[in-house]
């Protein structure tokens, strides 16, 4: 019998696709399972390398906070009034930060303890970045998704996104500060916001809000998201692509997003008192404008409609523009905030807030640290935006948008790269996947199709053995040997790229800035942990309501390690009691001696790297101590006295007078030189040769100095161990025991000065 060929089945057909299918999307799960274990991963390098500790400086209050909250509950903790911190005034706590971050960590650590997970608080304030770095590799998978119909394209951006450096910056384990969980709401945040206008939905609308509100309650830079959205919506107008799906989706977002965010104490009604966010009320009252006149389009003839439509968008502009001008002026709409300034203008801060501009992060970003944090990507974005103009649905307009936004406040500020890697990520994703996508999937063309093209012939198939161009090889992109060039090139991209990120993360990015490390001649590692030594000497040598004076960077490590009394710290709410810092620290011992006991100063603290060659020390952030307190007393502190007649800034024996006399110099340098023989002393951070005597201290004596002396810890002296010499001392000290001895005469009387 002939044997008969089967075909099978359109059901059978059905089911081996729909098996396919499922196939696939366990591959997709498993891949982004995986990916979100690379990112866990990768942020681990600073916990096996020292210890489960917190990082940096803001990090201290957040994880000082938490334990608050957790101890004594979230109605306690929104009460909170921190009377430890910012001596005398003390600090509204609870009104005055993004609880965001301490409740979700709170609400974490509740949740483990009920399943009867015996975990400690300050692991889980730890590890929190790291874990939502695998939310955020989610996010931008389910954000590229809504670009594009190719499958890889989410994979790729899922995987950059859990290791490109300009996010894992912020959120290695330890570094516990609100972009931990802020990078996550605003990806997921912008993936609602396009659900929501594809689809012109009121329910992913509300859900972009919740997102949005969630991502006020935990990071400052809410205001991004706050400004983009309506840009967003601007630019489709003037595309002429408003639609009832915009409207709806924006309407819901903005109604119940800012409804959200003003149940935060710390914001408010800024939402609608600031100009931040007018941007946004502007665009929504558009919106209403826009969606009245295309009702009126309805009912109204079209030539009555165009004089209608211009004198009603004439009138609505004129009277919102004159109404923002007047309520300005008033002062019922507040003026755009110096950080906003700044970023329009780089030297607005240095001249006019010099405390902004003295931070690191709020300077301009150099060149090199675009490729040191996002690699090649960087060069794979702009061809990602391109590919988005080449369809420029509404989506894809959001991300060109994005792109412009970003990269500008990226480039003027450092610290906004974390806003910018995002859409990097997305952008090149779609890049790599366009690429792989046309060079494996494109398939071959018929060479009798291609013969037929060439000889004008017509559209037909001819018979066996017609035509000589079916031997004629397949070259082009549709060889083997191109499709394996192209697909190891970007392979081997791609390995250089998880290359650097992995060496990035592992050595600039994993060192807690609370313990330093260097490498010993025979390459073994030598551990710094002079900062430690010091709080803890501190808090065990120390009346527990001793007033530490420092600068501000450090206020938040002394409160969480110390657990001290400070007069300034990283909040920087108040310039001015900044500033008297500034002043006792750049001052002459006779001035700033009545200003520490004035505050109730029990000991000072400075950081001092000249031995070691640490760079971060208060010697090199001496001249901003000096900018702050200008800007308050010009006639007392001035910087030019500072520098030489060459315009140097110097600690040797060129120093100015100035300088030598000022406290910040005698704390530094009392007592270095005898380290040395005599006429060696040498600052190894300046590169300078020390006078061969050291500076006599008269108001303060050396109580700490740590192994590697980066912390001395200075007390200050009471009234009568202070050296007569010093005429202003002396009278100052002759006032308060005048004053003492006032008080005690006749009857208590309530006094208010």
């Amino acid at each position: 019998m002939a044997s008969t060929a089967t075909t099978p089945s359109p059901i059978g057909q059905l089911a081996d696709a729909e098996k396919t299918r499922s196939l696939r999307s366990v591959l997709r799960v498993v891949i982004l399972f995986l990916i979100a274990a690379a990112a866990v991963s990768s942020r681990l390098f600073s916990v096996i390398r020292f210890e489960s500790i917190i990082h940096e400086f803001d990090p201290w209050f957040n994880f000082r906070a938490t334990k608050y909250l957790v101890a004594n509950g979230f109605y306690k903790f929104w009460d909170w009034f921190d009377d430890r911190t910012w001596h005398p005034l003390g600090r509204v706590t609870g009104g005055t930060l993004y609880p965001g971050l301490m409740v979700t960590s709170g609400a974490i650590y509740h949740a483990l303890r009920a399943l009867t997970i015996p975990v400690d608080i300050r692991n889980v304030c730890v590890l929190l970045a790291p874990a939502f770095s695998g939310l955020t590799a989610y996010s931008a998978y389910l954000l590229t998704s809504e670009m594009t119909t190719s499958p890889s394209a989410g994979l790729l951006a899922a995987a950059f996104m859990g290791i490109t450096p300009g996010y894992i910056s912020r959120s290695v384990a330890g570094s516990y500060d609100n972009e931990a969980i802020a990078i996550f709401l605003l990806v997921f945040t912008f993936y609602l916001w396009i659900k929501a206008l594809k689809l012109g939905s009121m329910l992913y609308g509300a859900l972009c809000a919740l997102s949005y509100g969630y991502m006020v309650a935990s990071w400052g830079g809410y205001a991004f998201i706050t400004c983009l959205l309506p840009l967003h919506a601007f630019v489709l107008i003037c595309m002429g692509r408003y639609s009832t799906r915009l409207y709806v989706s924006y309407t819901t977002w903005y109604a119940l997003g800012t409804l959200a965010s003003m149940q935060i104490p710390f914001v408010g009604f800024l939402p609608v008192r600031t100009s931040e966010h007018m941007p946004a009320l502007g665009i929504f009252g558009f919106l209403q404008l826009l969606a009245f006149l295309d009702y009126v389009r309805s009912v109204v003839p079209s030539r009555q409609f165009q004089s209608f439509l211009l004198l009603s968008a004439f009138s609505v502009f004129s009277i919102g523009l004159l109404g923002l001008v007047i309520a300005t002026t008033a002062g019922v709409i507040a003026p755009w905030s110096g950080r906003f300034y700044s970023l329009w203008d780089t030297g607005y801060a240095k001249i006019h807030i010099p405390i902004i501009a003295s931070v690191s992060e709020h300077q301009p970003t150099a060149w090199p640290a675009f490729f040191f944090d996002l690699n090649f990507l960087i060069w794979l974005f702009p061809a990602g935006v391109y590919l988005c103009f080449q369809t420029l649905a509404d989506e894809h307009v959001f991300i060109v948008v994005y792109a412009l936004f970003g990269s500008y406040f990226a480039g003027v500020m450092v610290r906004l790269m974390l806003t910018l890697t995002p859409v990097v990520c997305v952008a090149a994703a779609i890049t790599v996947s366009s690429l792989l996508d046309g060079y494996l999937v494109a398939k071959s063309p018929d060479p009798v199709d291609v013969a037929a093209v060439e000889e004008g012939a017509e559209h037909k198939k001819p018979a066996k053995g017609g035509l000589k161009s079916t031997s004629r090889p397949v070259v082009g992109i549709y060889s083997f040997l191109s499709k394996s060039v192209v697909t190891g090139c970007v392979v081997i991209y791609l390995v250089m790229f998880v290359a650097h990120c992995t060496w990035v993360t592992s050595n600039a990015y994993s060192s807690p800035s609370v313990v330093l490390a260097s490498k010993m001649p025979d390459g073994s590692q030598h551990i710094i942990d002079d900062y430690r030594e010091a709080y803890q000497w501190l808090r065990q040598n120390t009346d527990k309501d001793a007033k530490i004076m420092s600068w501000w960077d450090y206020g938040y490590q002394i409160g969480g390690m110390a657990d001290r009394p400070t007069l300034v710290d990283n909040n920087t709410w108040n310039n001015t009691h900044i500033a008297t810092v500034g002043k006792a620290m750049s001052s002459r011992e006779e001035v700033s001696y009545p200003i520490m006991k004035a505050h109730e100063v029990d000991y000072v603290l400075v950081v001092f790297g000249g031995l070691l060659g640490y760079s971060g020390d208060d010697i090199n952030k001496f001249l901003w101590m000096v900018r702050i307190a200008e800007g308050i007393w010009p006639d007392e502190v001035k910087e030019r006295e500072f520098f030489t007649q060459r315009g140097e800034y110097r600690v040797d024996d060129e120093a100015t007078d100035t300088m030598k006399n000022s406290l910040m110099y005698k704390m530094s340098y009392h007592n270095y030189q005898a380290l040395f023989p005599p006429g060696q002393a040498q600052d190894r951070v300046r590169g300078s040769r020390l006078p061969d005597k050291s500076p006599t201290l008269n108001t303060l004596e050396e109580a700490y100095t740590s192994e590697n002396w980066i912390i001395r810890i200075y007390k200050v002296k009471d009234y009568d161990n202070v050296g007569r010499d010093h005429g202003a001392v002396a009278s100052f000290e002759q006032g308060h025991k005048k004053k003492k001895a006032t008080k005690r005469k006749g009857p208590r009387v309530l006094r208010l000065d």
